[in-house]
């Protein structure tokens, strides 16, 4: 009887393994990883070589923050997986150049390449912002799927061609906190008057809704909240905001982070010096990039489980009320449609994403519902993120 019970689960298990085969040959393959026929053409020019190769990396943030750790990340893997081949060495902040300095030094090649992130480049082309924070834009998943799968990418590398630059994408942190402050703004017209620290869109909205804002680097954000020199300012997600002891001098922090439901860093490559890459190292970088991407923000996510809960015990969390997020929405749109008439790069971006979240919405749609809160929390009615 074991014996008849064994073999009646091996029939069941291949029943199982082939069944899915005869219903896909009713049907084309759906789905094709478009990399494998250029691996193919790829591999036949690929010569490896023990020439070792020495670049430097700088970038606007400065060591203490987890931004470095994620340069540090990638820099790591392009060296394991070059066998020591291709060694990156890394410059904060100021050691070579300073953090506003950063997008020239790579498109003169006075470097070879530094990690940042688009949203800082505002003023070379204002469409840069569209591939690193939205407000009311793309998430972290969202990034993923529209820069990999949807054309983001191309259009990035694009916007950065005529400065000499070659882009991808290598940290994807998530979702940020919203406003510390000692104010407790949390409808539309308390934001009138106050003194704000934010960069890119929400700046220029926030502007709009009549604050004063400024986009101090993250090094002065401290002195001007204990100063008084602001009255609140938003910086990064909880694990890279712990750090900078903010709840020492604040009281509340102002929840959601409408202003950027994803931060995406990116790599800017000088384009001489990567195409001076042996065609191995060429992929290697853009494996160790994309690997990058995905482990920052599982990284970065599950540091936040422990910042968070500190930041509770010393900060009151205040969250805007439905109306008032509705309201800055329409406020977010009116200002975002009056810049992509302005400028045809954001609009191809903004558009582009649009598009997506428009043909993402039956999925999300109905896969909602089911959001992973602990069990007892979901039986108890608590079903949506």
């Amino acid at each position: 009887m074991k014996r008849f019970g064994f073999l009646i689960g091996v029939l069941v298990a291949l029943s199982l393994l082939t069944a899915p085969q005869a219903f896909a040959a009713k049907r084309e393959k759906f789905g094709v990883d478009q990399r494998h026929e250029e691996v193919k053409k790829e591999l036949r020019k690929i010569k490896t070589s023990d020439k070792k190769i020495r670049w430097k990396m700088i970038m606007p943030w400065s060591k203490g923050l987890l931004f470095y750790d994620i340069a540090q990340h990638f820099a790591d893997s392009v060296k394991l997986a070059s066998g020591g081949r291709f060694d990156i060495k890394l410059f904060s902040a100021g050691e070579l150049v300073g953090a506003s300095e950063t997008f020239d030094a790579v498109s003169k090649g006075s470097v070879q390449m530094a990690h940042s992130s688009p949203l800082y480049w505002k003023g070379k082309n204002e469409a840069f912002v569209a591939y690193a924070s939205v407000p009311f834009g793309l998430d972290a998943e969202g990034y993923n799927i529209w820069m990999y799968e949807r054309g983001g990418l191309e259009k990035l590398q694009a916007l950065y061609k005529p400065y000499g630059i070659y882009a991808l994408p290598a940290g994807q942190t998530g979702q940020e906190m919203g406003l510390f402050s000692n104010k407790k703004p949390t409808k539309m017209a308390d934001f009138k008057g106050m003194r704000i620290r934010t960069p890119g869109w929400y700046m220029d909205i926030m502007n709009g809704l009549g604050a004063s804002v400024s986009p101090l680097p993250g090094g002065e954000v401290y002195l001007a909240l204990e100063r008084g020199v602001i009255d609140a300012a938003e910086y990064s997600t909880p694990a890279i905001n712990y750090p900078m002891g903010f709840d020492d001098i604040t009281k509340y922090v102002i929840e959601p982070g409408v202003h950027q439901p994803g931060f995406q860093c990116d790599l800017m490559i000088n384009q001489k010096a990567w195409d001076s890459l042996p065609a191995d190292l060429q992929w290697i970088v853009k494996i160790a990039a994309h690997e990058t991407q995905a482990w920052s923000n599982s990284w970065i996510e599950n540091l936040n489980i422990q910042a968070i809960n500190k930041f509770k015990e010393k900060i009151e969390f205040v969250t805007m009320d439905k109306e008032t997020r509705i309201e800055f929405a329409k406020t977010t749109k009116a200002y975002l449609e009056k810049i992509k008439k302005k400028y045809p790069d954001v609009k191809e971006a903004l558009d582009s994403q649009e598009a997506f979240k428009k043909d993402f919405s039956e999925w999300r749609q109905q896969r909602s519902g089911v959001a992973p809160w602990p069990i007892d929390d979901y039986i108890a009615g608590k079903h949506d993120q």
